[in-house]
């Protein structure tokens, strides 16, 4: 058989150890120049391994990245040789003790050895990983007996009995019992539980040396709107709004916020259990969201994670969630403790939301009854929203397009831009959008001709008015992702190819002018008009009619009501896994 050995950066430190036993000195050669390999990639974004500790390894003493190696090479039995250094995801060709090059973020490194060939993971874990892929069995390990107590239904082996007296031998026979019957078709824990998560090597951003000052020294936007051109729109446009106590808003929703990838998963497990009850209708909650993402843990710290933990604070103060509740895994980086440090950095309450942990909370059926009772206690102190009428001022929206912006296009969105913010409203538009190259869009709308973003990306909106939203990335989710966290409540995209997947929690319309789209794509959008049979001016009131439609809790964006939505975070231009 063939055993694989990955997370490149857990190796660091342990050099010494791993190279005692090795097939010959080509491979021994191979892994050290990985090593290098990934300390090199690491420092062209400007970090180290030193960023790999998890919040989890540094609580319990596992402080820096030599001390965490030392124990993770213990995986390799002395007496078992190394015999093959291999890339991530590259195939097991033939018997023996593979080291397969990946980085230190657990389910990255996973999905690679799956893909290389494992048809069975063995996951040691101290605090208790819930971690499990959806076609190979994990077998999670344990490290303590009281920590195995408190998940026993989440965990397959307490390794911890060695510790209370158990033989090694004993317990080595039977987790080898355990794993041939596994192999044989028995169910792990994990897949009894029915959750899984996948993540991919993430993509990065440099592939050779950088000038990193100059990219750390780029003033952060400003916060203030662009100067805009007001146009007044052919009539008067109104929607229907719910007055809460903070204001007006377009809809009110529950939120499951996982603070880690880890997380995620369970969170979607939880918001669906309470939407399965119609929890909170009665008193106008639409729906519960959760935000399942893959990051919070195994990646670099720096501008990544402040553009994490920004995007995330902007989704949890979102004017459309009425009550929400943090979840975290329990071990990552970017724990509950953590991110109530964030809130409390950025003047929020965080007695305004719950907590919760998958494992100091006993597992996945235990947080899902602890997040249910929260939401019920919350619930019962909000007074139902009245619906009224309102206009543009109260209207937050994002737009993007993808594809070749016509100059028609160009103006309709000039209309539609003048139209909302002439009125008070707010219109965010990412850095990235093709409409914002095209001068006719710019010399209509902005009254000093000059583009330049007034928003981080994932930056909440304190002023009204056209703001534009920094995009590290052209990655269209992660642009969605960033305006979901900007406080609009309605997103539209003029559509050229094919669509796009919705935000998780903001409608996005999606519409076009496209010919060769419309045929290709029409009953997958909301909008379709082609042909020259419109001016711009009704083609911008086209659109504001069906947002209105979207704020007014009247009309589901086609996309959105099928599920086909998604979430992803950017981590800007110098994140990596670790």
């Amino acid at each position: 058989g063939s055993a694989n050995l990955a997370e490149t950066d857990e190796l660091i430190g342990a050099e010494p150890y791993v190279l005692q036993n090795v097939r010959d000195l080509e491979t021994a050669r191979r892994f050290l120049q990985t090593i290098e390999r990934f300390k090199t990639w690491a420092g062209w974004h400007g970090h180290t391994a030193e960023g790999n500790p998890s919040g989890g390894n540094k609580f319990r003493g596992l402080y820096n990245i030599a001390i965490k190696s030392l124990g993770a090479a213990m995986k390799r039995h002395p007496e078992v040789r190394l015999d093959y250094v291999i890339d991530y995801g590259e195939r097991m060709s033939a018997p023996g003790y593979y080291f397969m090059n990946s980085p230190g973020n657990d389910l990255e490194s996973i999905a690679g050895q799956v893909a290389s060939g494992a048809n069975m993971i063995f996951f040691v874990t101290g605090n208790g990983s819930i971690t499990n892929f959806p076609f190979v069995p994990t077998i999670k390990i344990v490290t303590t007996t009281e920590r195995y107590n408190l998940l026993r239904r989440d965990m397959d082996v307490n390794a911890g009995a060695y510790l209370d007296g158990t033989p090694m031998d004993e317990l080595g026979r039977k987790m080898f019992d355990l794993t041939l019957r596994v192999a044989s078709g028995e169910r792990s824990v994990g897949e009894k539980a029915g959750h899984s998560q996948v993540s991919i090597w993430r993509d990065w951003s440099f592939t050779g040396p950088q000038d990193l000052e100059a990219i750390l020294r780029v003033e952060p936007p400003s916060g203030k709107p662009l100067p805009v051109r007001p146009e007044q729109p052919p009539r008067p446009f109104t929607f229907q709004a719910l007055e809460t106590r903070e204001g007006y808003r377009s809809d009110q929703i529950g939120l499951i916020l996982p603070t880690s990838l880890c997380s995620a998963q369970v969170a979607h497990l939880i918001a669906e259990h309470l939407n399965r009850q119609d929890l909170g209708r009665e008193r106008g909650i639409s729906r519960f969201i959760a935000l399942p993402h893959t990051e919070g843990c195994g990646a670099s710290s720096g501008s990544s994670e402040e553009i994490y933990t920004r995007t995330l604070v902007g989704h949890l103060i979102h004017p459309m969630v009425a009550c929400a509740l943090l979840l975290e895994h329990g071990c990552e980086k970017t724990h509950n403790d953590f991110m109530a440090q964030v809130l409390d950095r950025y003047g929020i309450e965080r007695e305004r939301y719950g907590w919760a942990s998958v494992q100091l909370d006993g597992g996945i059926e235990a947080v899902t009854y602890k997040a249910e009772d929260w939401f019920r206690q919350a619930i019962d102190t909000m007074t139902p929203p009245r619906p009224v009428e309102v206009s543009l001022q109260h209207l937050r929206l994002g737009i993007t397009a993808t594809g070749q912006v016509t100059d028609r296009v160009a103006e309709g969105l000039a209309h539609l831009t003048r139209y909302i913010v002439g009125a008070g409203g707010s219109v965010v538009v990412p850095e990235n959008a093709p409409f914002l190259r095209s001068s006719l869009y710019v010399r209509t709308v902005l009254a000093e001709e000059k583009v330049y973003p007034t928003l981080a990306y994932g930056e909440s909106l304190r002023e009204p008015g056209l703001h534009i939203m920094e995009t590290p990335t052209d990655h269209t989710m992660e642009t969605l992702t960033g305006l979901g966290a900007t406080g609009v409540e309605v997103m539209f995209a003029h559509i050229v190819g094919h669509p796009v997947q919705s935000h998780r929690m903001v409608p996005l319309l999606q519409g076009t002018t496209d010919e060769a789209t419309r045929q290709r794509y029409e009953e997958d959008l909301d909008l379709v008009v082609t042909g020259s049979s419109l001016t711009p001016e009704l083609w911008a009131v086209q659109v504001l009619e069906k947002i209105l439609q979207v704020a007014s809790r009247v009309y589901t964006p086609r996309l959105y009501q099928s599920g086909n939505m998604s979430f992803q975070l950017t981590r800007g231009l110098l994140g990596i896994s670790m």
